[in-house]
């Protein structure tokens, strides 16, 4: 669900006209829906945290401070992969004892620093990072929280890029192990063990991958308990798919939320931890971009657009699917054609052989569900001032990162 639709003949963000912010603010441009982040947060506080569960945005999918401010706002923690993100988390005003830490590495300095902020918990994937964590803490006269990450061995059915659950990817401790890494860390005096966590990838469109994983984890649980080493916190980890196409129909927290709370029933005393990104900010965001040229040669149409792979990766890298829509809708034929940036790389393009409306020169276009891995996977690449980002409110609207300029290209070098 969002709140970027057509009103008459005009594609608008809740009560603005989108024409209306690229004139004001130009292309390309990064638009955000505040009541869709809402309403996002809403649904999982409804699904998972009413009970007293954590709600931990992975920061990963977008990191502008107005969003994080926000979740902030709604009581929200955050699932951090940096020393970077957590300084953004923090400084949001996200509660420290409201994170964890995923990523499989995390440097002695970053460590310091969540340890000196008092996290929540590190989400631990490998021997020697504990043995580093451990180090750290006792550098410091602290005791570290870790859950461990357990790696299920599920397939997730999503893109190989972003499939984190199988033993064949870098992520988390494989589940047969799991036990025997819960007794090490349990003897190691500057460690705390407080949770397990799980996450099996991005992008999921059924709810049958994680009550796979899920079932595995709580028999896990299960040999804890009997080894005497009881736990506080299960993290179930994030991963839940938006619609993207008209042919994918991913569930909804509350859906999800159905089909695993009958597995957690089966374990009491756990606080659970979700780690939703994209399913909350995805559908929240759309980047506008303008038509430069139309190009055509031999059998094939392009729409060369001023928006690029440096602005939207996605595409690019995953051969991801987004919807392209006029911002004005008018009475006209269509073409097959591919839409194309600056960039100077053949694999530089938004949609390939997507049938559009016949695009004008100078005509907005608007590339929906970009608000998740769009602009925090942008680069200045080719030398490229990074897009402005904007969040409307109602009727309102107001800059939340101004546009690069060319003199930012250069700052910090010497």
């Amino acid at each position: 669900m969002h709140y970027f639709t057509y009103k008459g003949n005009e594609l608008y963000a809740e009560d603005v006209p989108l024409e209306a912010l690229a004139r004001e603010y130009g292309t390309p441009l990064y638009v955000y829906s505040k009541n869709t982040v809402l309403r996002h947060i809403k649904a999982y506080k409804k699904a998972f945290c009413d009970p007293g569960g954590i709600l931990c945005f992975a920061l990963k999918a977008n990191s502008n401070g107005a969003i994080l401010k926000l979740l902030a706002e709604e009581g929200a923690g955050a699932d951090i992969v940096s020393g970077g993100e957590l300084f953004r988390a923090l400084r949001a005003g996200i509660s420290p004892a409201r994170i964890v830490y995923a990523g499989v590495g995390k440097t002695a300095e970053e460590i310091a620093y969540a340890l000196k902020k008092k996290i929540l918990m590190f989400n631990v994937e490998s021997g020697e990072e504990l043995e580093m964590i451990n180090r750290v803490a006792g550098g410091l006269g602290m005791k570290a929280p870790v859950a461990l990450r357990v790696n299920p061995d599920v397939d997730p059915r999503t893109h190989p890029y972003i499939s984190t659950g199988m033993k064949k990817y870098k992520f988390g401790v494989p589940v047969e192990d799991a036990l025997e890494f819960y007794r090490r860390a349990a003897g190691m005096e500057h460690i705390l063990v407080r949770g397990i966590h799980q996450h099996i990838g991005s992008q999921l469109t059924e709810v049958a991958p994680f009550r796979d994983s899920l079932e595995k984890v709580l028999n896990l649980i299960g040999q804890l308990r009997a080894a005497g080493i009881d736990l506080t916190h299960l993290d179930l980890g994030g991963g839940l798919g938006i619609r993207y196409s008209k042919e994918e129909t991913p569930p909804v927290p509350g859906e999800l939320a159905s089909g695993l709370l009958p597995l957690l029933k089966k374990v009491s005393g756990l606080t659970v931890i979700v780690e939703p990104g994209r399913s909350i900010i995805g559908n929240a965001g759309v980047l506008l971009t303008k038509c430069l040229y139309r190009k055509k040669t031999g059998e094939k149409n392009f729409v060369i657009v001023d928006a690029g792979m440096n602005d939207l990766l996605r595409p690019s890298l995953y051969g991801a699917f987004h919807e392209i829509l006029p911002a004005r809708k008018e009475r006209r034929g269509s073409q097959v054609a591919d839409v194309v940036g600056p960039i100077c790389e053949s694999g530089d393009f938004l949609a390939r052989d997507r049938r559009l409306p016949i695009v004008k020169e100078g005509e907005i276009l608007c590339v929906m569900g970009a608000g998740a891995y769009g602009y925090s996977m942008s680069s200045n690449y080719n030398s490229r001032p990074r897009a402005a980002e904007v969040m409307v409110d109602g009727d309102s609207h107001h800059p939340v990162r101004k546009r690069e300029t060319y003199k930012d290209l250069i700052k910090g070098e010497l």
